[in-house]
Parts: C-alpha cells; sequence; structure tokens
C-alpha cells in the first residue's frame, strides 16, 4: 500500500492511492440504508450509500447541488415530482432546493457527491 501526505486546510492526512473497489464502500444491511462518508471538505462531500431492497430516502431536497452516480442495483428517483429510474452505470444531478427521494426497485447502491459553494 502507498500513503501519499496530501494537504487539508486543517491538518495534513493519509491517503491510501491505490484503486479501491466501489462496489465494496459500503455493504448492505437488512432493513437498513447504510452511508459511509468517504470525503467531508469545506468544497463538497462524497459519500457512498447501501440500500436494501425495500428501504429508500423520502421527499427531501438539499441546499446544494448533487450529482448522484449509481454503483449497483435500480432506484426511482423522482426530482420535484418527475420520476427518473436509474440503474449501474447512471449518473443524476439533483439542482439544489428541488425535492426529490429514493425509491430502490432492488438492493441498490449510488455515490453522492454534493458541491458546496
Amino acid at each position: 500500500m502507498i500513503e501519499t501526505p496530501i494537504r487539508n486546510h486543517e491538518r495534513e492526512q493519509r491517503c491510501d492511492w491505490n484503486p479501491l473497489p466501489v462496489k465494496t464502500l459500503t455493504d448492505y444491511q437488512e432493513g437498513s440504508v447504510v452511508s459511509r462518508m468517504i470525503i467531508n471538505k469545506k468544497a463538497g462531500t462524497v459519500t457512498a450509500f447501501a440500500f436494501e431492497k425495500g428501504e429508500g430516502l423520502s421527499e427531501h431536497s438539499a441546499p446544494y447541488d448533487a450529482l448522484v452516480i449509481v454503483i449497483e442495483g435500480e432506484a426511482e428517483f423522482p426530482i420535484g415530482g418527475v420520476p427518473h429510474l436509474v440503474k449501474e452505470g447512471d449518473m443524476l444531478i439533483v439542482p439544489e432546493k428541488n425535492p426529490h427521494a429514493v425509491h430502490p426497485l432492488s438492493r441498490f447502491k449510488m455515490m453522492l457527491v454534493m458541491i458546496h459553494e
């Protein structure tokens, strides 16, 4: 494993620059939605999610633009009342302040990139 120091605004961190299999960043847990923060910076966040079939997120909005990258499975992703069907390999942009939800149709994994201004 190669560790390389990177600079953060608050402190120096160690970072593993080796490739990581994105599907293994989160594991499914029965009856739950699992999340794992990958990057948490002032400029934005990257979070991996795993949704067990039948679990999801109810309608909500966020103060920032978001990019959803589907890692595994399929889900209905309504944005502003318009349903979008997403599947492995798809990406979807969710504009700031738009109500949206996540309704998995199967076990479902996604990466959420939130860009703060």
